[in-house]
């Protein structure tokens, strides 16, 4: 038997021990409590303020075209005014320097255009360039599919633009001047038409107004808008030849809905790539094809490049 001097010297032992509430605690470590929330920007929650820096970068993209080829030529302006030679306004229109000239400087302007859509785009930098545009394939489709897809609606489309061009008819366009002034501006033309044309044009249309668009007012109408726009800036340049500016509207009806179905841009840009890409191979190859007196007995190619040549 434990006489209560004896407990009280166990009790003193056991309570002398080691235990878990002797024994030092871990220290906790603080609770991260979650950054405050950074205000999401107007551009990101307003679709009107999407329209509106889109509507301001098509509006650039116009000017550039308009004001670069003219300081472009007030060089050789002056020139021929200290030559004491200076053309009239109709003579400006046959002189081959200033019309080489004013197709040329249309690239610095698609470049300065490029400039301007990837300030917009990337936030000055912030995000990445060509996946915020979604150039890239659909998921399901392969590159080599996406390709030969593109490749046989370019096909499709120039055959169709030739067959209306060919039955309406019409004048000659701002273009063909340009083309047939001089072999030099037959290249530069060929060239702006493969190597800025239709990056520049699908980014600024189908890139950038097309999204914004979308987001305000729906597909639909987002495809209608943006057609009239692209149709719009081509008019001036086709002015008297109607079947050109139906051919134009029919293609940019095309260009966008493959940007609304597919949700990327890649597909528009390759087939405006190809579309351009073959009507540049006739440009280059027409001088070297010998032309019969009569339309009428003309090869087929021959047929087919004056008509299709209009379609930039």
């Amino acid at each position: 038997m434990i006489s209560p001097h004896q407990l009280t010297k166990l009790d003193l032992v056991i309570t002398n021990d080691p235990s878990e509430s002797s024994l030092p605690t871990a220290v906790e470590p603080p609770v991260l409590q979650d950054p405050p929330l950074t205000p999401i920007p107007a551009s990101r929650v307003n679709p009107w303020w999407d329209v509106f820096v889109a509507f301001m970068a098509w509006l650039g993209s116009i000017g550039l075209l308009l004001f670069v080829p003219l300081i472009a030529v007030i060089p050789y302006f002056v020139y021929l005014m200290v030559k004491g030679r200076a053309p009239t306004a109709d003579a400006f229109a046959q002189n081959k320097t200033f019309l080489f000239l004013s197709v040329v400087s249309v690239i610095p302007a698609h470049l300065l255009t490029l400039l301007g859509a990837w300030l917009i785009v990337t936030r000055r930098g912030k995000r990445k360039f060509w996946q915020t545009l979604k150039v890239s394939w659909p998921e399901s489709w392969a590159a080599w599919q996406g390709i030969a897809v593109c490749f046989g609606i370019a096909v499709v489309l120039l055959s169709l633009g030739a067959l209306v061009t060919k039955f309406l008819g019409g004048g000659k366009t701002d273009l063909d001047q340009l083309i047939e002034s001089s072999f030099a501006a037959r290249i530069a033309t060929a060239i702006l038409a493969v190597a800025t044309a239709p990056l520049v044009e699908e980014i600024i249309y189908r890139g950038m107004l097309y999204p914004a668009l979308q987001r305000l007012l729906g597909m639909s109408w987002a495809v209608v808008v943006v057609t009239v726009m692209f149709a719009s800036v081509h008019v001036p340049q086709y002015l008297n030849n109607i079947g050109v500016i139906l051919v134009i509207t029919a293609l940019s009806v095309v260009l966008t809905l493959i940007r609304a179905k597919t949700d990327r841009l890649l597909p528009s840009i390759v087939i405006h790539l190809i579309f351009n890409g073959i009507q540049s191979l006739i440009i280059l190859a027409e001088p070297f094809i010998e032309k019969p007196e009569k339309v009428e007995t003309a090869p087929t190619f021959i047929l087919l490049s004056r008509v299709i040549r209009h379609l930039f």
